[in-house]
């Protein structure tokens, strides 16, 4: 099972660089890592969109509607990183705004991308993604290297795209809902 010190360990090895022991050693390398190893993490789960992170949410009103536009506001869930899916909201007509899904309705059922700290959740594929972020994060203030960053960000993206693929192959395809614009053709 992956620790954050591995990965840390897998993104210092991608710039050239000696692996830590922990991220409380007092050298460069690890408060660098330890500054940005939740940023990194944060935003390889926002862009891969690994399965292991998406939840399924059905979200109540706050007593506070919005001051205009909308009858109801939906706070996000706090381990929401990305909205994936607002479903069966019959109108279509919704904004994120604010930390909240401001909409007309009672309910609101979503599907997102949930903040998982616990590296043991990781699957290989997003470790090697979490590692090129956490690479892309760290290789101008430990190597002062353009020409090395961007060879990350290529590796970041193509190690993006293989983790992609990967878990859209784990589902069926999701067929979409048609809205007035197709039915009107039939």
């Amino acid at each position: 099972m992956p620790s954050v010190i591995d990965i840390c360990n897998s993104a210092l090895d991608k710039i050239g660089q000696t692996p830590i022991m922990s991220l409380a050693d007092g050298n460069k390398a690890a408060k660098v890592c330890n500054r940005n190893w939740p940023l990194a993490r944060d935003k390889a789960l926002r862009d891969a969109i690994p399965n292991f992170a998406v939840r399924r949410a059905i979200l109540a009103p706050s007593v506070t509607p919005p001051a205009w536009g909308f009858g109801s506001s939906f706070p996000l869930p706090a381990d929401n990183l990305r909205l994936i899916e607002v479903l069966d909201h019959s109108t279509g007509d919704y904004r994120v705004e604010g930390g909240a899904i401001l909409a007309n309705g009672s309910v609101m059922r979503i599907r997102y991308v949930s903040r998982i700290e616990d590296p043991n959740a990781f699957d290989a594929l997003f470790c090697d993604v979490a590692a090129l972020a956490l690479a892309l994060e760290i290789c101008e203030p430990i190597t002062q290297s353009n020409t090395k960053l961007q060879g990350i960000a290529e590796l970041y993206e193509q190690a993006l795209t293989k983790a992609t693929r990967a878990a859209a192959q784990e589902n069926p395809p999701v067929p979409f809902e048609e809205d007035s614009w197709i039915a009107v053709r039939y």
